[in-house]
């Protein structure tokens, strides 16, 4: 492990705001997937593929892919049962896996540069893991990698829905208790460090997102049984055998980013650092005063951190470029998110 660098802000675009990417319904082995691509702006551009969280969806990646559009050419998926997608039969990470793996397999992209944020950053760690020929570097967001103390975590007080029987219908009536309005402010009070790093057209988005799920009769089922999956992937984990998340991460031969805020509410934010331990070629970025969603809170920083990755990981004269070293604080980022360099030592 290693600390991560930043490349020179200057390289990346003007700051604006894109609405989010054009998608599209893609039918995979018999159900949609919702499918937003990012089109590459420069003619060396490579593939990437983008995997949101739980409760989350390929929005939640669209000021980062439009800021990479020079190297990358992006897609973004729903997972099963999230955003525009179709539910699934199973919600464990090995299944949502398996739909990655599936996408980039139809898609013809692959090797792609992957990222993954909280659970799609589990998932990511799975793909990479298990079929090293798709992924080229890897990236990950805060990755909800096991741990055990969920006093840690705000999804914590969701741990008594997992021992009632069809925890989902209770599931399902709390969210038709709440307006969309109060749904969207608290996702975004969970996840974001400083909510006036969020743009009003943001918010606006967000609010949007929510009230597709409202319209989605299996969201409630999908989110808790996605959360059980994720918990028992957590218990796996610290117990012998071949599919405990920690073992697959250390045979992970990719490049490997590893971005943590240290404001993280729902992921422990002693997972990241240890996370860019277990893997052997990683990068470790810990951003003061950001929450679980560095993609969104500072995109342009992470995405300074992932120019870097890339050109460490591509031969070439490009890889000469001076680069921001860490503990700098990311002058001129924008992002306001600070490092925190005894972190990545």
């Amino acid at each position: 492990m290693k600390r991560a660098a930043l490349w020179p802000e200057e390289h990346l675009p003007p700051h604006r705001l894109p609405p989010p990417w054009p998608g599209r319904p893609v039918r995979l082995d018999g159900t949609v997937t919702y499918v937003r691509d990012t089109p590459a702006t420069g003619p060396d551009a490579e593939p990437a593929l983008y995997v949101h969280g739980l409760g989350g969806s390929s929005q939640n990646w669209t000021d980062l892919a439009g800021l990479l559009a020079d190297r990358l050419d992006g897609q973004a998926i729903d997972l099963p049962g999230f955003g525009r997608s179709e539910p699934g039969l199973r919600y464990t990470i090995p299944a949502f896996a398996d739909r990655v793996v599936r996408w980039i397999e139809h898609s013809g992209r692959g090797p792609v540069h992957l990222f993954g944020n909280s659970l799609g950053g589990a998932v990511s760690v799975y793909v990479a893991g298990r079929r090293p020929d798709l992924v080229r570097t890897l990236t990950l967001i805060s990755p909800a990698l096991p741990f055990l103390n969920f006093g840690r975590s705000l999804q914590g007080r969701m741990l008594p829905l997992l021992a009632i029987p069809r925890g989902e219908r209770l599931a399902a009536w709390r969210l038709a208790q709440l307006a969309p309005e109060v749904m969207a402010q608290q996702a975004m009070e969970a996840c974001v460090a400083d909510l006036s790093r969020i743009s009003e057209q943001r918010r606006q988005e967000a609010l949007d997102e929510i009230r597709v799920r409202y319209e989605a009769p299996h969201y409630a089922a999908a989110y808790v049984r996605t959360f059980r999956g994720l918990v028992a992937s957590f218990l796996r984990s610290y117990l012998p055998g071949p599919e405990s998340l920690w073992r697959i991460a250390a045979g992970i031969a990719a490049p490997t980013l590893v971005v943590g805020g240290m404001k993280d509410r729902l992921v422990d934010v002693r997972v990241a650092p240890q996370t860019a331990r277990v893997i052997p070629d990683s990068r470790l970025m810990m951003l003061a005063d950001v929450g679980h969603v560095a993609q969104l809170e500072v995109p342009r920083t992470v995405a300074r951190a992932v120019l870097h990755l890339l050109a460490e990981s591509t031969p070439g004269p490009s890889a000469q470029r001076p680069a921001t070293l860490p503990g700098d604080d990311a002058p001129g980022s924008g992002d306001d998110g600070r490092w925190l360099p005894g972190m990545a030592s």
